[in-house]
């Protein structure tokens, strides 16, 4: 049997639910499909600050901003990150728009998640997106040249997404994250995947 995607309902929505609660498509849905967290970091070796290049993984489409291999990705990429709940509590290289982290800091989906929007290029057309951003593939630059490519965009919460969504009156689940690492200047990818929260 075959678990029908929508946007909710007669028990309301779901990516309103606490994390801990969602089934594996339901967690897979919440992704925005922004590709931000398939952009290579690099970590300062002196201050520990991880830095976002404008270089995307191998495995990126760059256009739709979705992993070209999603299913094999992990034998091709093994260093990919599966994001689950348990890794939110630690991981501290998520974009300022990742669905995940919003949940989980108890704020709601802002307008242009595709969630919402019922449009799946909502994502794109409010700036969020890696689409036209990305300057190279990570096979296409060496690595001492991987520090050129470090730009402060993806840190960010785009100008022409609204403002950030604030905090709910009771949070859906725990307090924010902090605290994975990134080596630099020899770089660990840490493509993050959606996957069930509980994994």
């Amino acid at each position: 049997m075959t678990e029908k995607i929508g946007k909710g309902d007669a028990r309301g929505a779901f990516w309103e639910k606490p994390l801990d609660q969602l089934t594996r498509v339901e967690w897979e849905q919440l992704c925005d499909g922004c590709g931000r967290c398939c952009l290579v970091k690099l970590e300062d070796e002196d201050t520990g600050t991880i830095h976002h290049a404008a270089v995307a993984c191998r495995l990126l489409d760059q256009h739709s901003c979705r992993c070209g291999d999603y299913a094999g990705r992990k034998k091709i990429v093994p260093d990919c990150v599966r994001l689950t709940l348990k890794k939110l509590e630690t991981i501290r290289w998520l974009p300022p728009t990742c669905a995940y982290l919003l949940r989980f800091q108890g704020k709601p989906l802002p307008p242009w998640h595709p969630l919402i929007s019922g449009d799946p290029d909502s994502v794109h057309k409010a700036g969020v997106s890696v689409r036209d951003r990305v300057e190279a593939s990570e096979t296409e630059v060496e690595e001492d040249d991987m520090p050129d490519f470090i730009r402060l965009w993806p840190k960010r919460w785009p100008r022409g997404a609204g403002l950030a969504p604030q905090p709910a009156s009771v949070p859906a689940q725990g307090a924010s994250g902090g605290g994975e690492a990134v080596r630099s200047p020899e770089r660990k990818r840490e493509d993050a995947d959606s996957r069930r929260p509980t994994d």
